[in-house]
């Protein structure tokens, strides 16, 4: 996907970058791979697959009708390089975006690229999400996150952060509807509702992707989110 090709689908689904915006992204690319270079943190490295598979893969489930683009807030739960918070946070700067992450490495390039961007709409937090969900309970009104881990443990992880009529977007692969079918009893014990199954082939290279948007609909019992290490180990 060339950058051309990049600006013209956003555009198509009614998202225009400014040119600062689209600069910003292409700064973020460069450090990106700079980075890249001394510490794990993306095995894909060629301007136009980042462009499609991280910046454009990203955004999708912004395109959607349940995705509210202004005065929201949103976190990023594992945000790892920053897909796809940070991406969010650079094409909608009228959003209030956490970035979850629970390894310090990854958080120090995450507030490098915000600082180099100048971006104000946007935080780190060093922690885990069960941590954090202890004194951040239903802050949220979207959380969204992107191979993390499977749907059944990811609901228990997210469910707590958001708020009473909020939004969890699961961003998966081809392997979403196997995850969703797994993930029956989860939605049932943490009140979810699956609103919209957005099922997307990538433009250049045709891999599928599936996100999977959940309302929750009343409170989270306390009980939630349980130790990761239980979690793990006995999914509901």
């Amino acid at each position: 996907m060339t950058k051309e090709q990049f600006s013209l689908l956003l555009s198509e689904n009614n998202l225009m970058l400014s040119q600062n915006q689209l600069n910003q992204l292409d700064q973020y690319f460069y450090l990106l791979i700079e980075k890249n270079k001394v510490m794990n943190l993306t095995g894909i490295t060629e301007e136009g697959e980042v462009y499609e598979k991280h910046f454009y893969d990203s955004l999708l489930f912004t395109f959607s009708a349940f995705f509210k683009k202004e005065g929201a807030s949103l976190i990023d739960v594992g945000s790892g390089a920053g897909f796809p918070g940070l991406v969010i946070a650079i094409c909608y700067p009228n959003l209030d975006v956490t970035l979850l992450e629970p390894l310090g490495k990854r958080c120090n390039f995450l507030n490098e690229v915000i600082s180099a961007l100048k971006l104000i709409n946007v935080k780190v937090i060093n922690m885990r999400s069960e941590d954090y969900a202890l004194t951040n309970r239903e802050k949220y009104d979207f959380c969204v996150s992107r191979a993390v881990a499977r749907l059944n443990i990811l609901l228990e992880l997210m469910m707590p952060l958001i708020k009473v009529g909020g939004i969890f977007i699961a961003l998966k692969g081809d392997k979403g509807d196997e995850e969703l079918s797994e993930a029956a009893n989860a939605l049932k014990k943490l009140s979810g509702t699956v609103i919209e199954k957005q099922e997307v082939t990538l433009p250049t290279n045709h891999d599928k992707r599936i996100n999977i948007f959940v309302k929750k609909e009343k409170a989270t019992a306390n009980i939630y989110p349980r130790l990761y290490a239980k979690i793990k180990k006995k999914p509901l």
